[in-house]
């Protein structure tokens, strides 16, 4: 068992134009802020923090799925041919490998992320 227990601080998190391999901005660049706090040795499982500014985004999981928590904030996420669904604070979403669709954030989101590769 590994156990990280450290702040969270938003100067600990780096920031950067949010961009493939993530995700892609639709309408302007988005800013995102993440710190990776846990990776197993082949980077198969990747868990931390991460933080976006409002905007909308395509996000395709091929490769890998995302289990998050979101802390604070509130997005809509919609499934390609589904319905919208609103993710806020105090949520749980799991993004399965296969997931295509759009992000939009409506205020600053914070989640937890838990991101893994079969």
């Amino acid at each position: 068992m590994t156990v990280t227990n450290r702040p969270l601080d938003a100067a600990d998190l780096e920031e950067k134009p949010l961009g493939p391999p993530s995700a892609e901005p639709l309408g302007g660049e988005i800013l995102v802020r993440s710190r990776v706090d846990f990776s197993n040795d082949d980077r198969t499982v990747v868990s931390g923090v991460w933080e976006s500014e409002p905007g909308r985004s395509r996000w395709e999981f091929l490769s890998r799925g995302e289990i998050i928590h979101v802390v604070a904030g509130r997005m809509t996420v919609q499934r390609d041919g589904e319905e919208p669904v609103e993710i806020a604070a105090g949520a749980t979403a799991y993004f399965p490998i296969g997931w295509c669709g759009v992000w939009t954030v409506h205020e600053r989101l914070r989640k937890v992320f838990v991101v893994y590769k079969s």
